[in-house]
């Protein structure tokens, strides 16, 4: 029989029950007749505090209360890609059809499509021993995406049955029978607790990128497969467009976007752009590959909370298949004014700016999650989670407790800057403040799949805007002429560097997306510029003569030469050399 309690106190989104003595933490409750979700989430003596997941308007003392004995969870099986679903798991675009444009509180949709029909193939035959986290069979869930049936953690044995067959979720599809003799029956649908990651056999180190295509990414601060990143940004710095970019550009095999407490029309463009969008690797529409969940700022405050666990759940059950997996939070700023507005109801006693106490812990619990593992099951394969989490401080001050705590857990930082937006140079990450801990352990990678000389180069941009920023100073006090004609060159190259290579146009369709090789060509056209330029000056030519190389336009357009066409780099190449040793002898001749 279900805990019955009643309703003592209403305080926005945080209701609290009496004669609630048997429900356990994080259970999930029916709260009045309206059945509206809520999770526990503080417990003195018989009273409960719950936060409600929906709208409590209305509400009041007296009303009934129900447990339902279970953890916030959510259903894990076919129909997850493609779909689009609420903080906590709610289709939106079923309830859209029922219901209208407006979720009507207390609705209760489940999560994925019980009556839809998937072709089930059979991996395994009767006698095969398996384990939890054994993938027993398969269905082709979109054009791009196999969705990998496994068998649940705790049950292992031998299987009694398992034939390909079209089936619906809740149908058996395998019979597994224990040590004990006693037979499971097996569906495609499963359930998880969202707040308890999913076990694996090992945590790796990682060791390849994830390739983004985005120059200042992947050459500057490279993020690791199963590496954690954070994006902190003044409002207008760009933060959306660069989770965008992530989303459609990066190296997964599955996208998992949390939209968390964003602005409405943010979301809108997610919805509209990634079905239209090709994903470059398979030729299908983007969303083919990516799961949404859509907590937009409108939605009742407690949602947010769960929206992240929702997203990491989910992005760690297709990890536990094999697969890459990269996870967008935007934005967990938006996720810690929802923890703070239930600690204040909670009256918790405040941390650093009204932020509760754990603020800290329950970010390092989600980023944690993130990793490259080797997955339960016999065959050893290997699946990994990257976490890249948009941080929006209030007024771009980065020593706020959310960016604070997450710059003690994540190991790239992605800081984008307000006078790089103002200058239109998007996108705006501050290659003098950003960092990333990873660039050093992937060496082997870029020295094998990349080029050996491609680190050399990558030194050589970073040390050369270093200077430029000791030189900037100078410039502005005396100006450009009092520079030696080394130092101007060193102040051109930069200029290269940022305007020709970093700035990046995320709407152009050649310039959204630069491959490896192509990255490479591009830091090896500036390097050569540099170096040639530099013989030129030695050899006393005239600064000017330099600067009115035909080549150099051609170097700025080389950031717009298709992937197919990269064997034009070659005559750019040829080009730039006659043209700069022809003003190195003229100079030589003056002299």
């Amino acid at each position: 029989m279900a805990q019955q309690g009643r309703i003592v106190k209403v305080a926005g989104p945080l209701i609290v029950a009496e004669n609630m003595a048997d429900v356990r933490m994080y259970d999930v409750v029916r709260v009045s007749k309206n059945r509206l979700v809520g999770e526990v989430i503080e417990l003195r003596g018989d009273k409960a505090s719950i936060q409600v997941y929906e709208e409590t308007s209305g509400l009041g003392p007296g009303e009934p209360v129900e447990s339902t004995g279970a953890p916030l969870s959510v259903e894990l099986g076919p129909g997850l890609i493609e779909s689009i679903f609420d903080g906590i798991q709610r289709p939106l675009t079923v309830i859209a059809e029922k219901y209208g444009m407006h979720i009507t509180r207390g609705v209760e949709v489940p999560s994925l499509n019980r009556d839809k029909e998937w072709g089930f193939e059979a991996l395994v035959k009767p006698g095969d021993k398996v384990t939890g986290g054994t993938i027993i069979g398969q269905v082709q869930e979109s054009a791009v995406v196999e969705h990998r049936i496994m068998v649940p953690h705790g049950i292992s044995g031998e299987i009694v049955k398992c034939e390909s067959k079209v089936a619906r979720l809740t149908d058996v599809v395998a019979v597994v029978r224990d040590e004990k003799g006693v037979e499971h029956e097996l569906t495609m649908l499963q359930k998880w607790p969202v707040r308890r990651g999913r076990p694996y056999a090992e945590k790796l180190a990682p060791k390849a990128p994830m390739v983004t295509g985005q120059r200042v990414i992947d050459t500057f601060f490279p993020i690791a497969s199963g590496g954690v990143a954070a994006v902190p940004g003044p409002f207008g710095s760009g933060k959306t467009v660069v989770q965008h970019q992530l989303a459609k550009w990066a190296d997964a095999d599955i996208i998992v976007y949390v939209g968390c407490g964003e602005r409405g029309n943010e979301m809108t463009d997610v919805l509209n752009e990634f079905p239209e969008l090709k994903d470059p690797k398979t030729g299908e529409p983007l969303m083919k590959r990516t799961v949404l969940i859509a907590n937009t700022s409108d939605m009742p405050v407690a949602a947010r909370e769960a929206s992240i666990y929702t997203g990491i759940t989910i992005a760690e059950y297709f990890r536990d298949m094999g697969y890459n997996v990269a996870i967008m939070a935007d934005s967990t700023s938006r996720w810690a004014e929802a923890l703070r507005e239930m600690s204040g109801r909670l009256e918790e006693m405040p941390g650093d700016e009204g932020y509760p106490a754990y603020l800290a812990s329950r970010l390092a619990e989600f980023y944690e999650r993130a990793g490259i593992v080797k997955t339960l099951g016999r065959d050893g394969r290997s699946g990994s989670v990257t976490a890249i989490g948009a941080v929006s401080p209030p007024g771009g001050d980065l020593s706020e407790p959310v960016s604070q705590a997450t710059l003690r857990i994540v190991k790239v930082f992605w800081g984008l800057s307000a006078s790089l937006a103002y200058k239109r140079h998007f996108p705006a990450i501050d290659w003098l403040v950003s960092y990333s801990l990873y660039a050093d352990k992937m060496k082997e990678w870029y020295d094998e799949e990349v080029g050996r000389d491609f680190l050399k180069y990558r030194q050589f941009v970073m040390t050369t805007l270093q200077e430029e920023a000791a030189l900037d100073e100078i410039v502005r006090l005396v100006g450009m002429d009092a520079l030696s004609a080394r130092d101007r060159l060193t102040m051109e190259t930069a200029k290269m560097i940022r305007e020709d290579y970093l700035h990046q146009n995320a709407f152009h369709e050649v310039d959204t997306f630069t491959s490896m090789k192509k990255q490479l060509l591009m830091l090896r056209l500036i390097y050569e510029y540099n170096r040639l330029a530099g013989e030129a000056v030695d050899a006393y030519a005239d600064f000017s003569d330099i600067l009115a190389c035909p080549c150099r336009e051609k170097i700025g357009r080389a950031k717009y030469i298709p992937e197919e066409e990269l064997a034009s780099f070659d005559g750019i190449f040829s080009e730039m050399n006659a043209e700069l040793k022809a003003v190195a002898q003229g100079g030589e001749e003056d002299v």
